[in-house]
């Protein structure tokens, strides 16, 4: 059985190669001479469109050319006309999201996706291009460079950021021999780099700059970077393949400032024995070269030797990060290097310990002795066979190959206890994926290295885009990932297909996968019904969405304004009741927008309370629509408070100033109910108020007496002697007796007027009495004016401290004693104690009146 599989081999460069047949195409009819292809790494679609710069006999296909994709075992997909505007397709390919793209000759680049369906929007590179029309270009991963019959290079580094750019002109006259691109990731620029062959030398374009570069080497023919962007393989116009190295020297490399490509050093030079220069050259891994003629395929190693392969088709190259896919009419055959692993099982004549296991597995299963001499053999280095085993397994594509690897890492395994157990099932789990999808009828022939390269969730999401939603899904639980990504997919793309089902009916058939997880959106479901015109059924599935801050923005673009309003006020989330009043009040008119808040109490608050800070006037609507007039009356009465704040405002007659009507309006509302009598006296009140403050400012041209209250004003006018307007307020104000003296009082002892002071205390027996008219003395420090009032005074005990605070102590002295009162005795003294006259005084009185507890 190893003789077998090494007979496949062929060795090179001291590697050896081997060119399994991944699939027998599927296809019919289908010629690669005659039409463009676009093939996508990784295992990717193949898509293909007549050529129309050939002339060729139609057979039974119609006259009208087709964009056709299949997968990698040529099993159609899908199918469109080719009817785009711009000229003949110069080329097109897959980007790293598996989005084709067609570039035409005037520079316009269409998408389409895996099942062609052309994708907007489409991209121009551009007038220049447009005018000149393009004549070559080169994909790589998502970026494009395109060269125009002018000798113009345009560029777009990646096509999912559509914005052209235009490099430096190289000034060539005459087209060049031949182009490539050098990837951003490998330029120390981190910018495209362009190569050019013109005549004997290279021209490195950037956007920039130009450099001349590789003098001597043309004229080439082909050129191909390698896939780590550090060798160049030439093909020049003798026959000879040249592989140099664009590494920088090494006074370049002392100046990092330099940027300039080296192409001097020679790495290897093999003669091809013919001029005729290649369909396709590209790099089969970092060690070998592939240069395709219309029936020979060689193959140059590092050791300048090379292989052979003859084919009778023609075939397409389509490089991997681990080899070259080959694809022609009948086969796709996958070109790789023989792993160390599988070498040191299946050479011939391996004594390797991995070989020594696997050969006791073919002695175990014969029941011979010769197995368990094989393990003791390999004791001390089962660990490593173990490994190769399961690593060689890793790399086979044959199903029953891999088995029987696997089933010898686990015979060696039960003897090896050091071994890890994980290793083995993650590999057995990482070949039932890779079995899985490359199936024919899945068409995804991914090797090990390119499985670890692309990750199970870009797997994935390849498949769903592929529409292979249950294979993706039983990869998604089988390897532990997030279901919920295919089962969205899968529900979109059902209702998008489901033309034909009635709503309740596709609902059922939804829920029941939807259910498969927890957290799934259902309001990301039904945004997609909505888009695809199943309002109702979009209606429904949002029913089923747990999260209100999905949900409610779903229903607003949905127009299910009262809806989204009902489940935001059940959450309880005022920014998503605010995302509904700010989204509906420019869209509605005041009367439908108050209907929809008005039972909605939460949202009715929040909206009163933004309302009342920005929008008064639309609050004020609102209020009196609801017949909330106690609202609307208070809200009044605070505007008319602002107003206040600003000079302007209270300009205008005293009756149709703009603060009194506010107060005015806010009096009527507030009597409009029996509940609020309080607050309609006491708007009616401040209405009169103002309006008698404002006249007396006009008389008075004295801008100090409005929004102050009745008995500032009242002292205002007496202190600036208005005499006749303060008794006009007292009498429109039916301001106490009482109050009416304290309040004049004050004013008078405040402008020193006591002659007013003490006219006014005899105009009759002051109601207060005589003490404040002491107090407003004293405080006023009109201490002769005070003994006008003191002895006045009916009790004696106010007398003598009245007296002691303007410092006559025999009088207060005599006033004490009047009162007989021994702790005012006590502390007149302690007042006067640093008056030893004063202090006699008291100590006399006190021994006449013998009074007790006085020392």
């Amino acid at each position: 059985m190893s003789v077998s599989v090494a007979a496949e081999w062929q060795i090179l460069s001291s590697h050896y190669y081997q060119k399994p047949e991944l699939y027998s195409m599927c296809w019919r009819n289908m010629d690669l001479s005659r039409h463009k292809l676009a093939c996508a790494p990784f295992g990717g679609p193949i898509a293909a469109l007549r050529d129309e710069s050939k002339i060729i006999q139609l057979l039974s296909e119609p006259a009208r050319r087709k964009l056709q994709i299949f997968n990698a075992a040529g099993i159609p997909l899908a199918s469109t006309v080719w009817d785009r505007p711009g000229g003949r397709l110069v080329a097109m390919a897959w980007t790293d999201h598996q989005t084709l793209a067609c570039l035409v000759q005037d520079g316009t680049l269409f998408f389409y996706d895996i099942h062609a369906h052309i994708l907007e929007p489409s991209l121009s590179m551009g007038r220049e291009c447009r005018e000149q029309n393009v004549v070559e270009c080169v994909f790589w991963g998502n970026g494009v460079v395109c060269l125009t019959e002018g000798n113009l290079i345009f560029c777009v580094p990646d096509l999912k950021d559509l914005r052209p750019c235009k490099f430096a002109d190289p000034g060539l006259e005459e087209p060049p021999l031949c182009m490539a691109v050098i990837e951003p990731k490998h330029t120390m620029s981190g910018n495209v780099e362009v190569l050019l062959a013109v005549e004997d030398y290279i021209l490195v374009v950037e956007e920039d700059v130009v450099q001349r570069v590789g003098e001597g080497l043309g004229p080439i023919q082909k050129m191909a970077v390698s896939p780590h962007g550090k060798y160049l393989a030439a093909f020049t116009h003798i026959g000879k393949l040249v592989v140099l190295s664009m590494g920088s020297s090494m006074e370049q490399e002392l100046d990092s400032s330099s940027k300039m490509i080296d192409f001097s050093t020679v790495l290897l030079e093999y003669d091809c024995e013919t001029a005729l220069p290649p369909e396709h050259l590209t790099w089969c891994g970092l060690y070998g070269v592939l240069l395709c003629w219309d029936d020979t395929l060689l193959m140059v190693g590092s050791g300048s030797d090379a292989i052979k392969y003859s084919y009778d088709e023609p075939i397409i190259l389509i490089p991997e990060c681990d080899g070259v896919r080959i694809l022609s009419n009948s086969s796709m055959e996958f070109l790789q290097r023989v792993t160390d692993s599988t070498l040191s099982i299946f050479k011939i004549g391996s004594t390797l310990p991995a070989a020594l296991l696997y050969d006791a597995l073919d002695h175990f299963d014969k029941h011979s002795a010769k197995a368990d001499e094989n393990l003791r053999l390999i004791r001390s280095s089962l660990p490593a066979a173990v490994e190769a085993c399961i690593d060689a397994a890793g790399h086979e594509y044959d199903i029953s190959r891999q088995r029987t690897l696997l089933r010898a890492a686990c015979y060696g395994r039960a003897f090896c206890s050091q071994f890890q157990r994980d290793r083995f099932q993650e590999m057995c789990k990482t070949l039932r994926v890779l079995n899985a999808v490359r199936n024919h009828e899945i068409g995804v022939p991914l090797s090990i290295e390119q499985y670890k390269v692309l990750t199970p969730p870009v797997l994935i999401a390849r498949l769903i885009n592929a529409h292979k939603h249950l294979l993706a899904l039983r990869i998604s639980e089988y390897l532990g990932l997030n279901q919920e990504v295919v089962i969205m997919h899968w529900a979109c793309v059902k209702i998008t297909a489901s033309a034909g089902i009635q709503d309740v009916a596709l609902l059922d058939i939804l829920l029941d996968k939807l259910k498969i997880c927890k957290d799934i959106s259902y309001a990301a479901v039904a945004a997609h019904a909505n888009q695809s015109g199943r309002r109702k059924l979009a209606a429904m599935l949002v029913e089923y969405e747990p999260r209100s801050s999905e949900q409610v923005p779903l229903l607003l673009s949905m127009g299910e304004e009262d809806r989204a309003l009902s489940k935001a006020t059940e959450s309880g989330d005022t920014d998503l009741v605010y995302l509904i009043l700010f989204h509906s009040w420019p869209k509605k008119s005041p009367l439908e927008f108050f209907g929809m808040i008005q039972m909605k109490p939460l949202a009715r608050d929040l909206f009163i309370s933004y309302a009342r800070c920005y929008k008064h006037e639309f609050l004020k609507d609102f209020y009196l629509s609801a017949g909330m007039l106690h609202d609307l009356a208070f809200l009044l009465w605070r505007e008319s408070w602002e107003q206040g704040k600003n000079p302007l405002a209270s300009k205008g007659s005293p009756i149709h100033g703009p603060r009194i009507k506010l107060v005015e309006q806010a009096h009527n509302l507030f009597s409009e109910t029996k509940e609020h009598a309080f607050e309609s006296k006491a708007a009616e009140e401040h209405a009169k108020l103002l309006r008698v403050q404002h006249e007396l400012e006009v008389s008075t041209k004295r801008p100090l007496f409005v929004d102050s209250s009745v008995s500032d004003t009242i002292r205002t006018c007496i202190t600036l002697g208005y005499e006749q307007a303060a008794a006009k307020v007292r009498a429109e104000f039916k301001v106490p007796e009482k109050r009416w003296y304290w309040l004049k009082l004050l004013a008078l002892a405040a402008k020193g007027d006591w002659d007013g002071l003490e006219k006014f205390s005899k105009e009759k027996r002051p109601p207060i009495g005589y003490k404040p008219f002491v107090e407003a003395c004293i405080d006023a420090d009109a201490k002769g004016e005070a003994l006008k009032y003191i002895p006045k005074l009916t009790d004696p005990r106010e007398k003598a401290e009245f007296y002691a605070r303007i410092g006559m102590a025999k009088e207060a002295a005599d006033a004490a004693s009047q009162a007989k009162d021994g702790e005012l005795l006590i502390r007149l003294k302690q007042t006067f104690s640093q008056n030893a006259a004063a202090t006699a005084i008291f100590d006399t009185l006190r021994d006449r009146l013998s009074l007790q507890g006085v020392s």
